[in-house]
C-alpha cells in the first residue's frame, strides 16, 4: 500500500536526517525509494538482522528522487536507488546518476534483459520485479480474440473503444518503444495512428481508471498494468469487486513475443559513500525470500531465476505463467526519443 502523503513533505522530513555530509560507516545504507509498500518495511528489516547494515530511508516519486541526486551532486548520501519503471531508470542512467558495478550473484540470478546493458565495468541498474501491461475488455462488446495481440487494439473495429492514459506516461512509453522495436518504425507509427484513431476519448487519468472506464461502459477496451488490476481483484471495497466483476483480462500476444513487461529496479548510486553495502543489499534483493517481499508488496512478479509468486490475484488474473516479451529494457530506453516524437505526429495526447 502506498502511504499516503506527498513526496515533497517526505523529502523535507528526511533533510534533517540525510542533508549534512555523511561519512562511510561500515553498518550504514541511505536508500532512495519510490517504492512505499508496508511488505517492503520487512524485508528492509530482514537486511538489517541479517547484515546488521541499518537502511536509513527517503521516501519519494521517482521525479523527486532523480532530482534530489542531481541536485546534491557529489555530496549526495544516496548508496542505493529504488525507482519503478525501465524509462525512468534508463532516464536517470543517461544522466550520470548511477555507477557500474560487478556481481556475480546478480549475473546468475536476473535474466540479462531486465538489465541495463553490460560494459567492462558491470552494470548500472537491474530490475528487482516485472509488471505486465496487459488488456482489460468488456466482454460484452468486445471478443477476447479481437484483442489477443498489441496489435489488434489499432484494428478499425475497435474504432470508439480503446481507452488508455496519456500517451507518454513512462508505462506507455515503454509499451509503445517495445512495439515499435518489433514492427519497426514505419508500422510501428501506422499502430500508433491506428490507436489513435480507435480512441473512446482522449487520454486521460490513471490505470486504475482505465480498468473503471471499461466497467463503466465509457470504453469497451484499456490497456493497464496488472498490478492495479491485482489490486481491485484483493480489494476489501464492494464497488472494487463490482469493477471486475464486469471485465475480462487477457495478457497479450502470448503466440507471438509475448507481452510487454516493465520493472522495479534498483542502482547504485554514482557518488553512494557505503558501496560495499549498497552492492550487499542489491544482491539481498535478488534472494528467494526478498523476491516475494519486493514482488508481493505490489502485486507484481518476481525475477530470479527459479522464484515464483504464490500471489492468489496473480493467480486469480492469469498471469501465474504467462509469456513475457525478451526485448532488451535497453533497447527499449533507446526508442524512447523516437517514439515520443511520433505520438506527437499522431497526435497521441
Amino acid at each position: 500500500m502506498r502511504l499516503n502523503v506527498r513526496p515533497t513533505l517526505v523529502f523535507a522530513a528526511a533533510l534533517v536526517a540525510l542533508s549534512a555530509p555523511v561519512l562511510a560507516q561500515d553498518k550504514v545504507l541511505n536508500l532512495y525509494s519510490a517504492r512505499h509498500y508496508q511488505t517492503d518495511e520487512t524485508m528492509y528489516e530482514a537486511f538489517t538482522k541479517a547484515t546488521g547494515i541499518k537502511i536509513n530511508r527517503v521516501d519519494g516519486d521517482d521525479a523527486g528522487i532523480v532530482n534530489r541526486l542531481k541536485a546534491e551532486g557529489a555530496s549526495s548520501p544516496a548508496d542505493v536507488v529504488l525507482l519503478v519503471d525501465a524509462a525512468r531508470m534508463a532516464s536517470a542512467d543517461s544522466q550520470g546518476l548511477f555507477q557500474p558495478i560487478q556481481s556475480k550473484v546478480l549475473d546468475d540470478a536476473i535474466p540479462a534483459h531486465l538489465r541495463a546493458a553490460r560494459t567492462a565495468d558491470g552494470v548500472t541498474w537491474t530490475g528487482f520485479s516485472t509488471r505486465a501491461r496487459v488488456v482489460v475488455y468488456d466482454p460484452l462488446r468486445v471478443k477476447a480474440a479481437d484483442v489477443a495481440t498489441y496489435e489488434q487494439l489499432a484494428d478499425p473495429k475497435l474504432k470508439g473503444l480503446v481507452c488508455t492514459r496519456a500517451g507518454s506516461h513512462p508505462y506507455n512509453l515503454s509499451l509503445f518503444a517495445t512495439v515499435v522495436e518489433r514492427l519497426g518504425d514505419a508500422q510501428g507509427e501506422a499502430w500508433l495512428k491506428g490507436l489513435v484513431a480507435n480512441m473512446a476519448r482522449d487520454p486521460k487519468g490513471g490505470d486504475t481508471d482505465q480498468v473503471k472506464a471499461v466497467a463503466s461502459g465509457e470504453c469497451g477496451v484499456a490497456v493497464t498494468n496488472s498490478y492495479y488490476v491485482a489490486r481491485l481483484i484483493k480489494s476489501s471495497k464492494p464497488e472494487d469487486r463490482a469493477v471486475m466483476e464486469k471485465v475480462r483480462v487477457v495478457f497479450p500476444n502470448q503466440g507471438t513475443s509475448g507481452t510487454h513487461v516493465n520493472i522495479a529496479g534498483a542502482a547504485v548510486a554514482k557518488h553512494a559513500k557505503n558501496r560495499a553495502n549498497a552492492i550487499a543489499f542489491m544482491e539481498y534483493l535478488a534472494s528467494p525470500s526478498a523476491q516475494n517481499y519486493f514482488a508481493d508488496g505490489n502485486n507484481e512478479f518476481p525475477v530470479a531465476k527459479g522464484v515464483k509468486s504464490d500471489n492468489p490475484a496473480i493467480k486469480a488474473m492469469g498471469g501465474e505463467n504467462f509469456k513475457g516479451d525478451n526485448v532488451s529494457l535497453t533497447v527499449v530506453a533507446k526508442n524512447l526519443p523516437k517514439v515520443q516524437q511520433m505520438l506527437d505526429r499522431v497526435g497521441y495526447k
